[in-house]
């Protein structure tokens, strides 16, 4: 896995980039109560923003980590935003990316360099 240091993580699986936040950011966020996630099919750039998410304490806007094109989203976590808090690394991903270039995950942070960042 790869993280950025806006508390985003991401997973190569297979040809595609699978992308939600660190169990840091949940943590920070509370309780998480909305999650409005992009459509399949649009195509973002680095820095668009692509997840609207609301918790108890805040709403967060979560931008595109990396340039692609959305092929999957996680219905499971607008059905239930909840998820988001219960396993943030893992179930409750957010959406899946087909990318062309994954050279810019290798400027991005490692566990151990995420760990340190968030200190």
């Amino acid at each position: 896995m790869k993280f950025t240091e806006e508390h985003e993580w991401l997973r190569v699986e297979d040809d595609l980039v699978v992308v939600g936040i660190t169990a840091h950011a949940a943590e920070q966020l509370g309780d998480v109560v909305f999650v409005e996630l992009p459509e399949v099919g649009d195509t973002v750039a680095k820095d668009d923003e692509i997840v609207v998410i609301e918790s108890v304490k805040a709403a967060s806007d979560i931008l595109a980590p990396i340039d692609g094109e959305i092929v999957e989203i996680n219905q499971a976590i607008v059905d239930e935003p909840g998820k988001v808090n219960d396993d943030p690394e893992s179930d409750a991903w957010f959406i899946k990316l087909k990318v062309e270039d994954l050279s810019p995950l290798d400027d991005m942070m490692d566990e151990a360099a995420y760990k340190a960042f968030i200190g």
